[in-house]
């Protein structure tokens, strides 16, 4: 019997453990999985519409951590995961993504000599001023196992110096979740609710502290909002750190203004999946929605200036555009006008991502 820790930290995370934790539950014969929830980002309304909607059982141990600066979080993550560690005698870790959590709790698995493996290893963006960056070289260099989900990682490993006997390409756990999303019956009324038309409108998640913390940036993004709207309903499901920055930086009133803009409140898996695989393109600087709308084939503009999963511009619906109001107005009217590239779906990504995972972790 091998005991597993498979560690969610933040809402990300939540979609990639969750095909594994399903798949190692089923093996009760050879694996006991526990469930880590650090709690570096918790919000009990958001975290329960998540794990309800994603099918994963309450954590067996959450840690509580709560926010503060990446020294405060990262430190308080690795003090309390040590004494799981040391009570729970894991044979291996499993950490998922880039946030705090995965790297924290792969520096106490490393000195407590546990085993690592690490999904979604090797995506690099090659700008170190993004703490997930950091964490993405630190979690790789520890690890024993490093799952991956496009080919461009392998080169990065080996140039980094990981042995090539430690990289297994087996696709991507986030395009699993969403897989299984597709195949149930969703119980989500949001178009409805939003009064939003099929292929009719533009999806918007902003979150990253180069964008909305940034009163140049996020008002150049909002600038680009003003026209597009114009022409395209846009829904914006605000991130609390976002709206906390609406007002710090006086935009509320100039948003106000703005009639086909819908800012709504955080929503569950479910039904941001129901406004993602309908709506007509997405604006977003998050990593995961790069993945998963290049899957659909629903045209992306990613408002950052790099990306760590190059796959999706290259045979994928996304593009680059940074915080350029022009070029994002000019790319937003393309797709309007039906002159976006046609996408291709990625090696791999097909749903089975966790089993492959899961057989190499049994030794299969």
């Amino acid at each position: 019997m091998k005991r597993i820790l498979n560690v969610v930290g933040a809402r990300p995370n939540f979609m990639k453990i969750a095909p594994i934790q399903r798949i190692m539950q089923r093996m009760t014969n050879t694996i006991e999985p526990i469930l880590v929830h650090t709690g570096q980002h918790y919000d009990e309304r958001m975290s329960k519409l998540f794990f309800d909607d994603l099918g994963l059982p309450k954590p067996d141990i959450y840690l509580g951590v709560g926010s503060g600066s990446h020294a405060e979080q990262t430190a308080k993550i690795m003090i309390e995961f040590e004494k799981v560690c040391e009570s729970e005698k894991p044979d291996l870790v499993v950490v998922v993504g880039d946030v705090n959590s995965t790297a924290a709790c792969s520096m106490v698995a490393s000195k407590m000599w546990i085993p690592i493996a690490h999904v979604e290893a090797g995506l690099r963006s090659f700008d170190r001023k993004m703490p997930e960056e950091i964490n993405r070289i630190i979690t790789d260099a520890l690890s024993e196992y490093l799952f991956i989900t496009e080919r461009s990682a392998t080169t990065n490993l080996i140039r980094e110096g990981v042995a090539q006997d430690k990289i297994h390409f087996v696709g991507n756990v986030m395009i699993d979740s969403l897989t299984y999303y597709l195949s149930k019956e969703i119980a989500s009324n949001i178009l409805a609710e939003l009064s939003l038309k099929e292929k009719e409108y533009a999806l918007v998640t902003l979150h990253r502290p180069s964008n909305v913390d940034d009163p140049e940036s996020f008002t150049r993004i909002i600038t680009a909002f003003k026209e597009i709207q114009k022409n395209v309903p846009i829904v914006f499901p605000i991130h609390p750190r976002t709206q906390k920055n609406i007002d710090k930086l006086g935009l509320r009133d100039e948003i106000a203004k703005l009639e086909n803009l819908k800012l709504i409140p955080p929503v569950g898996y479910f039904d941001f999946m129901q406004l993602m695989a309908n709506c007509g393109f997405v604006m977003t600087d998050s990593g995961g929605i790069q993945e998963e709308t290049t899957y659909l084939g629903i045209p992306c503009l990613t408002l950052r200036e790099n990306t760590e999963r190059p796959i999706t511009v290259e045979i994928g619906t996304n593009e680059i555009v940074g915080t350029d109001t022009e070029k994002i107005t000019m790319l937003a009217k393309k797709i309007v006008d039906g002159q976006w590239k046609k996408g291709q779906v990625p090696e791999l990504w097909d749903g089975k991502a966790a089993e492959r995972i899961v057989d190499v972790l049994r030794g299969n």
